[in-house]
């Protein structure tokens, strides 16, 4: 008997730990959805996270309808968006499994009459994004095609004829087209709609019954109202026909659904191992330069911890949801407003989720200037980046040398660990055995750097603009099909403020070449000869990329 009760106090003491310790973690996922979602009549989102393929973590913040003032629930129906890429892939990955195609196989052996301009497309190229085919949602005002409804072979028939981006397998470049295309394919092989094989073939196969492809007229039980924030407040979403974004992007989910079709993938349920090996191990270009995108899905490192990746943004809508392989962890959010940066919720939520939380400024702590003048100086890191430690006003601060030499502060966690407000990026320094300093960065990733000897180039200098010079540059530009970047201007300042991520504030350098504080980025904007703004130049990470004004 004692024996009896030893053993139960014992598994008692278990229990109560571990009710105690998934109290706190909850706690710890309302705080990081709390940070983001702060106003509850705001539009909001619905977040899930899972460990082994059951639900740890069921969340809905905000408003699914302002006009009724209707509450989120966790049941509501969302637009994926470009989430429904990877429902694609795996549709195509079935059908190679069925024998019905090879990812090998040109796309005129299913489409015969679509102009190829001499060039070898294959399914491969479609998948990955590879193909060199002008993405339908970068031609024209992108507001104004959205109106329009057009059957699939209207779609294809409206970008079909439009000279290639580039040869198949020499770039990546994110493409629509490519998924409508797939789309095409799959109609052909099937004999069916791509609407119907998807539901019949997956929605209805793994029981999510709240999923469906979205459809304007169709009454949709829980569908939340979609959101776009102006400078005036919230309003209506632009329309969008939803036989425009078809293979690429018309899907629709809840976060439970989004669940099963996630342990459906490691489960191996639809697809073999393999062929999902395809899907979420990036891809190669033809010189044999490694690639992040597999099909349908792209690679990702959470603070060391391998796993897969995407998100979706379109009209009113920001979602993302994440993968972490080894932990067995799948985060989904899904937002009904394209002004929420939903991805940096999920982020957060699956570095907590698995133990690797991000710090916060409540983890800051003082540190004299004598323990931080320790770390000043330059260092050079394994991707060729200059970064500059210095202190300036008592406080330590990082500029990674770039085409804005843009100055961050650095708050300390130790004497040697350091972090970025709100990023999620840290330093961690140390020392080497003949005393060279070192420095680790974590962004995605962790990167080590080399101290070097190297002067510190100058920070970028500002000047104040009127509004008068900055009006004309207010408006949206589309950077990306279905990324746009909305400009706006309050009170002689100017923001930026791209689709699902957060507005910052970018800074005069001369009357048109701006740079943000933020992050390393300078936009230049352009003029035609009539002196109207068309569209914008940025400058990142070394690469130029034109944004045409759409608005």
């Amino acid at each position: 008997m004692k024996t009896f009760y030893s053993s139960a106090l014992f598994l008692m003491s278990i229990l109560f730990t571990t009710t105690i310790l998934a109290q706190n973690q909850n706690q710890q996922f309302d705080d990081i959805v709390a940070q983001h979602y702060n106003n509850a009549d705001a539009p909001g989102a619905t977040i899930l996270i899972a460990k082994n393929g059951k639900t740890i973590y069921r969340k809905a913040v905000g408003k699914s309808s302002l006009e009724l003032d209707v509450d989120m629930a966790p049941e509501n129906v969302f637009m994926l968006a470009s989430i429904t890429k990877q429902f694609t892939a795996v549709a195509i990955l079935m059908l190679e499994e069925q024998g019905k195609l090879s990812l090998n196989d040109p796309i005129t052996k299913f489409i015969p009459d679509y102009p190829t301009h001499g060039k070898t497309i294959t399914v491969h190229h479609l998948l990955n994004h590879t193909s060199g085919i002008k993405s339908y949602t970068g031609i024209g005002n992108l507001v104004d095609v959205a109106r329009n409804d057009k059957t699939l072979d209207e779609l294809i028939d409206y970008f079909k004829d439009e000279p290639m981006d580039f040869d198949p397998g020499e770039e990546f470049r994110y493409n629509n087209s490519g998924y409508v295309l797939l789309g095409k394919i799959i109609e052909v092989l099937s004999g069916d709609t791509y609407e119907n094989y998807i539901e019949k073939h997956m929605f209805d196969r793994l029981d999510m019954k709240s999923s469906s492809y979205g459809n304007n007229r169709e009454l949709v039980i829980n569908r939340v109202e979609a959101y776009e924030e102006e400078d005036s407040g919230y309003v209506n979403a632009s329309y969008l026909s939803m036989t425009l974004p078809h293979a690429a992007g018309a899907l629709t989910s809840t976060i439970d659904d989004m669940l099963k079709w996630q342990n459906a993938l490691t489960n191996n349920t639809l697809i073999k191992s393999t062929s999902l090996d395809k899907a979420i191990n990036g891809s190669k270009l033809n010189n044999g330069e490694h690639i992040p995108y597999g099909y349908g899905l792209g690679e990702m490192n959470l603070k060391g911890s391998k796993g897969y990746t995407h998100s979706g943004g379109i009209f009113g809508t920001s979602t993302n949801g994440i993968y972490l392989i080894d932990e067995d962890v799948y985060v989904v959010g899904l937002s009904n407003c394209s002004c929420n940066d939903i991805g940096a919720v999920t982020r957060n939520l699956a570095a907590t989720a698995i133990g690797k939380p991000f710090p916060t400024m409540k983890d800051v702590i003082t540190l004299s200037e004598d323990k931080m003048k320790q770390w000043v100086g330059a260092y050079e890191f394994e991707d060729g980046a200059i970064r500059h430690i210095f202190i300036k006003d008592g406080q330590l601060k990082s500029m990674r040398e770039s085409e804005t030499n843009t100055i961050f502060e650095i708050f300390p966690l130790s004497e040697n660990r350091f972090m970025f407000k709100d990023s999620g990026t840290e330093y961690m320094f140390s020392k080497t055995a003949d005393g060279k300093r070192q420095a680790i960065f974590t962004a995605n990733k962790e990167s080590i750097g080399k101290e070097v000897n190297k002067p510190m180039p100058e920070a970028r200098k500002e000047i104040t603009l009127s509004n008068t010079v900055l009006k004309p540059y207010a408006g949206k530009y589309e950077l990306a099909p279905n990324f746009h970047v909305e400009v706006t201007i309050e009170d002689n300042q100017i923001f930026t403020q791209a689709t699902g991520q957060g507005k910052f504030e970018i800074f005069a350098e001369n009357e048109s070449t701006f740079f943000a504080k933020v992050t390393p980025l300078k936009v230049t904007f352009n003029k035609n000869a009539s002196g109207k703004v068309e569209s914008f130049t940025l400058y990142q990470g070394g690469q130029e990329t034109v944004a045409k004004k759409v608005e």
